[in-house]
C-alpha cells in the first residue's frame, strides 16, 4: 500500500510539488479552463462553434508583426494578436452587412489569409522554433509575466461573463427580443467577441495560436452531451478543461511530448468518453434503441 502511494505521489503531484515550472504551468492551464471553456459554452449556443478557430487564426498576424518589431515579446505579441484579431471580426461583420456573403463565410476567408500571412512573416523573420512556439505553444515554459497576463485576462473573463450573463443569454436565444426591448444586440456581441479574442490570445503562449482554441471548443462541445441547463455546461466545460490540462501536462512530463497538443489530446480523449457514456451519447442511445425493440 505505501508503495502505491509513494508511486501515486511520484507519477501525479511530484512534478508539481518538485519544479516550478509546473507550477505555473498548472496555474496557467487551469486560470484558461476557468475563463475559456464557458465562452466557448455560449459560442457553440450560438452556433458559433468555429468562430473560435477562426479568431485564433486571425490573431496571427498581430502575433507576427509584435514579434517582428520586439522579439519574443509577450506584451506586444499579445497587443499585436488583440488588435489582429478585432480588427479581423469587425471587418468580417463589415462584409456581411456590405456584401450577400454570410459572416461565417467572409471569416472563413479571412482567417485563412490571416493565418498564411503570420506563418509568412515569422517565417521570414525567425526561425523554425519561434514558429513552432508561436503555433504551438510551450505550457511549461510560461514565465512570471506570462502567468501574470493569463491570470489577468482569466480575472477579466469571469468577471465580465457573470456581469453580462442575463445580457448573453438573452441575445443568444432571443436577439429580436432584446433589439425591441431597445437593448443594442451588435454591442452583447462585441463585447463577447472582445473576451473570446483575449482569451485567445492569453492561451496562445501555452497553447499556441492553432491549439489555444481547442481548450475553449472542445470541453464545450462534450459538455452539451452531459447536461440541458447552461449553468450545468459552463461548470461541466470548465472541470473537464481542467481536467485534461492537468492530464495533458503530467503526460508532457512524463513522456517528453509538447504539452498544448497533449493537453487538447486528453480534452479529445474526454469528449471521446462522453460520446459514448453520456445521456446523449452512443451508449445510452443504442440501449434505448434496443429495449424499444424489444
Amino acid at each position: 500500500m505505501t508503495a502505491m502511494l509513494h508511486s501515486l505521489w511520484d507519477i501525479a503531484f511530484a512534478p508539481f510539488a518538485d519544479f516550478a515550472f509546473m507550477r505555473r504551468a498548472l496555474v496557467a492551464t487551469l486560470a484558461l479552463s476557468l475563463s475559456a471553456a464557458p465562452l466557448g459554452v455560449f459560442l457553440t449556443l450560438r452556433r458559433m462553434s468555429l468562430l473560435g478557430d477562426a479568431l485564433s487564426h486571425a490573431i496571427l498576424p498581430g502575433v507576427a508583426i509584435g514579434f517582428m518589431l520586439c522579439g519574443l515579446s509577450l506584451t506586444a505579441m499579445a497587443l499585436g494578436g488583440v488588435v489582429a484579431g478585432m480588427l479581423v471580426a469587425a471587418l468580417a461583420g463589415w462584409i456581411s452587412r456590405a456584401t450577400a456573403l454570410k459572416e461565417d463565410a467572409s471569416l472563413a476567408a479571412i482567417y485563412l489569409v490571416s493565418l498564411a500571412l503570420g506563418v509568412t512573416l515569422i517565417s521570414r523573420n525567425g526561425t523554425q522554433l519561434d514558429l513552432l512556439h508561436i503555433l504551438f505553444g510551450s505550457a511549461l515554459g510560461v514565465d512570471g509575466p506570462g502567468l501574470q497576463m493569463v491570470a489577468t485576462v482569466a480575472s477579466i473573463s469571469v468577471l465580465a461573463l457573470a456581469a453580462a450573463y442575463r445580457g448573453l443569454v438573452l441575445e443568444s436565444f432571443d436577439p429580436v427580443f432584446l433589439s425591441a426591448a431597445g437593448k443594442r444586440g451588435w454591442l452583447w456581441q462585441q463585447g463577447f467577441l472582445m473576451l473570446v479574442v483575449i482569451n485567445l490570445v492569453a492561451g496562445f503562449q501555452t497553447l499556441g495560436t492553432l491549439m489555444a482554441v481547442g481548450l475553449m471548443m472542445i470541453p464545450a462541445v462534450s459538455a452539451r452531451l452531459w447536461h440541458d441547463t447552461l449553468p450545468a455546461q459552463l461548470v461541466n466545460a470548465s472541470l473537464q478543461a481542467m481536467l485534461a490540462g492537468v492530464g495533458g501536462l503530467l503526460l508532457s512530463y512524463h513522456f517528453d511530448t509538447p504539452s498544448g497538443p497533449t493537453i487538447i489530446g486528453c480534452a479529445g480523449a474526454l469528449y471521446a468518453a462522453s460520446l459514448l457514456l453520456s445521456p446523449g451519447g452512443w451508449l445510452q442511445r443504442h440501449w434505448v434503441r434496443e429495449h424499444r425493440v424489444a
